[in-house]
């Protein structure tokens, strides 16, 4: 199994529409910049419609599911996540009781087409074509950093859906490249972390205890995370966008709660260690120098003369498009690197200090990988020092983490399982609110 391209996502659901008519509907929800086709694959509710009659419930349905996939464009798992679930909702007649099941098959495909990593082999093979677009053109977390009249058309066809469809449940499907598995939540999905451990146990997938993405957020158990409500003081860890200013709180106009459901392309066991670290500051001061300087090389190179963001300047058309992820990644760092010196906290476990360590690792790494593939394309002489800068960043990555693949059918097996179990839970809630 492999990462499905946005055009294979197209014509595979295109095929599953063919085969059930009665149960399953393809529909272009909208266009991206570019004009691609903005796919949403739905399957009916028990008895119900695929997609609804104008002016009825939303979806035809008591309720509806929500999954988006593809919202960053370097995390191609969700796509297969999404057709995956398709087939197993329409095989299994529980999950479509009362419920209708509806999914973005890709919310960046310009992204997608940029990050090319059909079946990447190791770190490297997956970094030669890596990218991922600066904060305000990625469609989820565009509200947080953008005006209303700038929003980007894959963000307002994901509102309009959001508006549509009023789900009790939106489900994000995530990934990372190196890690555990974890999920945020916006709402806390009572006894969800039971199952979210079983999964990852069967699969052999480590749990994120100590997320960097969720520093300091309420946890009910393990690697699960409920981002900090609207209007209260905590913001998401080491970011500049607002977690809850996204498109993951738009769900909650109607009650819905979204689910945010990471895994990993290569695991490391060192995320899963819950021992208390011995050094957590001098730990986070380290790697805030290590950070600062592995940024300093990059910026270096994008800082010649030579190097300029227009795309005229070289033979491939995406140079301006990198440039500008290139640009973003790097005016992160200084920032983080401040945070990770002035707020260390005196206790910490070793997990999450390991997660800090992957998190500065691929920021520098990220911005050399996007900056290699504008530099390759000009023919520019910086280019080699630059990809063997890349190549012993990614081998030394992967040997401090004692990274080992994840197969695509195990991320997608418990990517499903933790979305059908989210379902399953709120469901159970709410049954037992309304007989309270």
């Amino acid at each position: 199994m492999r990462y499905p391209t946005p055009r294979e996502l197209g014509l595979a659901a295109r095929a599953l529409a063919d085969e059930h008519p009665g149960e399953v509907r393809l529909r272009q929800a909208g266009t991206s910049r570019a004009g691609q086709p903005l796919w949403v694959l739905s399957v009916a509710a028990k008895g119900g419609a695929p997609g609804g009659a104008p002016g009825g419930a939303p979806g035809g349905a008591d309720r509806n599911v929500l999954v988006v996939a593809g919202a960053h464009a370097n995390e191609p798992v969700g796509g297969a996540t999404a057709l995956s679930l398709a087939r197993r909702v329409l095989d299994d007649p529980a999950p479509r009781a009362g419920c209708g099941w509806h999914f973005l098959l890709c919310a960046d495909p310009d992204g997608a087409d940029l990050h090319r990593t059909p079946h990447p082999y190791s770190l490297l093979d997956y970094h030669r074509n890596f990218f991922r677009p600066p904060g305000p053109e990625q469609p989820e977390w565009a509200p947080s950093l953008l005006p209303p009249d700038r929003l980007p058309p894959e963000t307002l066809v994901l509102m309009a859906l959001i508006d549509e469809l009023r789900p009790v449940l939106q489900a994000s499907l995530h990934a990372t490249d190196l890690g555990g598995s974890w999920v945020q939540l916006t709402r806390d999905v009572p006894g969800l972390a039971e199952p979210f451990g079983t999964s990852a146990a069967e699969l052999r997938i480590p749990v994120e205890n100590g997320a960097s993405d969720a520093a300091g957020w309420p946890s009910p158990g393990p690697g699960i995370f409920v981002i900090p409500q609207p209007g209260s003081e905590a913001a998401g860890a080491f970011h500049p966008e607002d977690t809850r200013l996204s498109t993951w709180y738009h769900a909650h106009r109607y009650a819905g709660t979204t689910a945010i459901v990471e895994v990993p392309m290569w695991a490391s066991d060192l995320v899963d260690d819950p021992t208390p670290h011995p050094d957590p500051r001098g730990a986070l001061r380290m790697l805030a120098d290590r950070l600062t300087s592995d940024a300093a090389l990059v910026a270096a190179v994008r800082g010649g003369d030579d190097v300029r963001p227009g795309p005229q300047t070289y033979e491939d058309p995406a140079a301006a498009t990198l440039l500008r992820a290139v640009d973003w990644t790097l005016a992160l760092i200084p920032r983080i690197a401040a945070e990770w010196t002035a707020g260390a906290p005196a206790e910490a476990t070793a997990a999450y200090i390991a997660s800090i360590d992957a998190f500065g690792r691929r920021l520098s790494l990220r911005a050399a990988a996007m900056l290699l593939r504008v530099l390759r394309a000009q023919g520019h002489p910086a280019a080699p020092g630059l990809d063997r800068l890349v190549t012993w960043w990614c081998e030394d990555f992967a040997a401090r983490f004692g990274a080992r693949w994840v197969p695509v059918a195990t991320q997608v097996e418990h990517q499903s399982r933790i979305v059908l179990a989210a379902y399953d839970r709120l469901v159970a809630a709410d049954r037992a609110e309304r007989a309270g």
